[in-house]
């Protein structure tokens, strides 16, 4: 016999679940920390996706008991549509089976091989079989089940069966016995639920760890996510040879048809299109097509102008959604700010719809030595490893934080500061690095997307730090000239024997600014946010100007007085302030209903007509307010505001001293 029909008789044919059970690490399996998370983000997943599919407000208890020495068993119980008795065994106990591969329209889980790997991990390292309990709501008992994979033949093996009752109408339980090793730190079951809860708002958690007492993450709404529809592929992002696959595959008799109903955005007109500048007749069959023939379609397809994607596949967390999860996850670091989440439009990667969605908190409790912690989510999952490797940290470290008030050592790399920052891609196709799923490739399309909404926030933040510093600065000036005149005024009073003067016009000279200053008041019975904006005129002439307002599109706008000049259905409210005298008041009150009280905190205040050197409490007003923003001529027969000069540095705790003395 030859040595060729020697290696030959070797060959054989490698299942699926032999591949991965000798090649775990792949699917997040490389040490007993990450096996461990790997097991418990994998079954919550699926009960998300299963709850979230039926419509129904997610529920999920995951338990971690340890029944040995490095060995644990984790229960996960949900309360989803459960499944089927004869698909129990098949989606539990093969890899590669599920029902979402084939979908496009964003969903957590797509591989089929998440929770049958992890029962294939929890096999290979105890010997145990899993245990599966679950019960559809036309089911007067619950379906169990022990069964292992048979990894020769990639197919469930039933230990054991029977009906049992429980007391849950529907829903599905999962435990798994494996080998693994429990921490505390950040890579841990307990920050990879925290993260979970942040961007999914609309789910209660339960942890139960293996020591303590159970940890609940309230849902903080009853609003599930908008349900994704499933859309066709997209032709840009069509290649060679899927594009001949699915020739061969389509039902459809003529290229034209075959084209319009295979294909998103491809109307009849299009498709007449394509085919006439590609040579390629209307009524040829899709299955006889050649190699060529299909180049030159593609090549067509480049060339016609076909609209982008739709984007009912994708659900977004959005900007009101956000901003309540950090805050319920995040609350007791009491964060100072927290800047206004933005949510980017949608953009085509490949033909693959996606949008990217950006949230930033800073200061309060967070460490301000340290680098900003970044949370990195996909199709609202978080991603706790390979950091280094992900588009989004990428994304993070390439902008020039500097600018926006951190500390950014060399211009580039994680910044330094008190902030989190938040980035969650959605998708229908998210471009993992590898089936573990802990990484979004570096993608030019979605590097800079994320890019734009990272610089965005970051602008906001700025606004936010820089109106800080001249309120503390110009309050700390405002101050000591409050203490300081009036004692100066009366002393010199008692020297020549007169009244003390009035120290308004005085005041008024040395400060020389609007003062802008807004008080937030909540009923909670109503849900009702009362918001007084006062606007002080410190300067030496009256001034007449317009004050602009950002106010929530959710909310209801209530009582407003004075009335506004416009009202926007954007949420942009202008005000035409007439003029107020120097050291007098204007006020402006407003009442925004239908919020909660952690949706409204700050108002985005915007001033035009005015220099706005002039004015603290309030940015100039932005370009994309669609107004004239040239610099604004000063007042019919004022004179122009005088240079501002550079201020020595005022020893306040020597004047104190003097003060004392005296």
């Amino acid at each position: 016999m030859s040595v060729a029909e020697e290696l030959a008789k070797k060959q054989r044919e490698i299942s699926i679940s032999e591949f991965f059970e000798r090649n775990k690490q792949i699917l997040g399996y490389d040490s007993p920390t990450k096996a461990l998370l790997t097991v418990v983000k994998e079954l919550c997943e699926n009960s998300l996706d299963a709850c979230e599919d039926a419509g129904i407000l997610p529920d999920v208890s995951v338990e971690i008991q340890k029944s040995g020495k490095d060995e644990f068993l984790v229960v996960t119980e949900d309360n989803g549509p459960g499944i089927v008795k004869k698909e129990v065994a098949n989606v539990f106990g093969r890899l590669l089976y599920g029902s979402r591969f084939h979908v496009l329209a964003q969903k957590r889980g797509q591989q089929g091989i998440g929770v049958s790997g992890a029962i294939l991990y929890g096999q290979t390292t105890t010997g145990k079989p899993t245990r599966i309990r679950s019960r559809p709501a036309e089911m007067d008992v619950a379906y169990e089940v022990d069964l292992i994979i048979d990894i020769r033949k990639n197919r469930p093996s039933i230990q054991e069966e029977d009906f049992v009752t429980w007391d849950k109408p529907h829903g599905t339980r999962v435990e798994i016995p494996l080998k693994g090793r429990y921490i505390t730190a950040q890579q841990s079951p307990l920050e990879y639920l925290k993260a979970t809860a942040i961007v999914n708002p609309h789910a209660r958690i339960t942890f139960r760890p293996p020591e303590g007492e159970p940890i609940v993450f309230e849902r903080v709404t009853e609003e599930l996510p908008p349900k994704t529809m499933e859309i066709k592929p997209h032709p840009y992002g069509v290649e060679l040879g899927t594009f001949l696959a699915m020739a061969k595959e389509t039902k459809s008799y003529k290229l034209s048809a075959f084209l319009e109903e295979e294909f998103s955005r491809i109307s009849s007109r299009v498709a007449k299109e394509i085919c006439e500048r590609s040579g390629v007749p209307p009524e040829t069959k899709p299955k006889g097509l050649d190699l060529e023939e299909a180049r030159r379609i593609l090549d067509a397809i480049k060339e016609v102008k076909v609209m982008a994607p739709p984007t009912d596949c994708l659900s977004p967390i959005g900007e009101k959604l956000v901003k309540k999860g950090l805050k319920n996850v995040l609350g007791s670091l009491k964060p100072e700010f927290y800047s206004p989440p933005l949510t980017r439009d949608p953009a085509v990667w490949q033909g693959n719809p996606f949008q990217v969605e950006v949230g930033i908190v800073y200061g309060g409790d967070l460490p301000p030595d340290q680098p900003v912690q970044v949370l990195r989510f996909a199709n609202r999952v978080p991603l706790l490893y390979q950091a280094g490797a992900c588009a989004v940290t990428q994304a993070v470290q390439a902008v020039d934080w500097r600018r926006y008030g951190l500390e950014q050592r060399g211009g580039s790399g994680l910044p330094f500061g008190p902030a989190i920052v938040l980035v969650h891609v959605a998708s229908v196709k998210v471009p993992y690095t590898s089936e573990s799923k802990e990484a979004v490739a570096p993608i030019p399309e979605i590097m800079e997307e994320i890019d734009l909404a990272l610089k965005e926030c970051g602008r906001r933040l700025k606004t936010h730090l820089t109106k800080k510093a001249r309120r503390a600065k110009t309050r700390e000036k405002f101050d000591i000239v409050q203490k300081i005149l009036p004692r100066i005024a009366e002393k010199s009073a008692k020297i020549v024997g007169k009244t003390a003067p009035n120290l308004d016009a005085t005041v008024t000279k040395i400060m020389g600014v609007i003062w802008i200053e807004e008080a937030i008041a909540y009923d909670a019975k109503v849900k009702r946010h009362t918001v007084t904006i006062d606007l002080h005129n410190f300067t030496s002439a009256g001034k007449k100007f317009n004050l602009h307002a950002l106010l929530p599109r959710s909310a209801k706008l209530g009582k407003v007085d004075p009335k506004p000049s416009e009202m926007r259905e954007d949420g942009k409210v202008t005000w035409e302030l007439k003029r107020i005298n120097s050291v007098e008041k204007a006020t402006v009150t407003l009442e925004l209903l239908g919020l909660d009280k952690e949706e409204y905190d700050e108002s985005d205040l915007y001033v035009s007509g005015i220099s706005p050197e002039l004015v603290i409490g309030a940015e100039p007003l932005p370009g994309d307010w669609e107004l004239d923003y040239a610099e604004f001529e000063p007042e019919e027969g004022a004179a122009p505001p005088p240079p501002e000069e550079e201020e020595g540095e005022i020893d306040y705790d020597e004047t104190e001293e003097v003060l004392e003395d005296d």
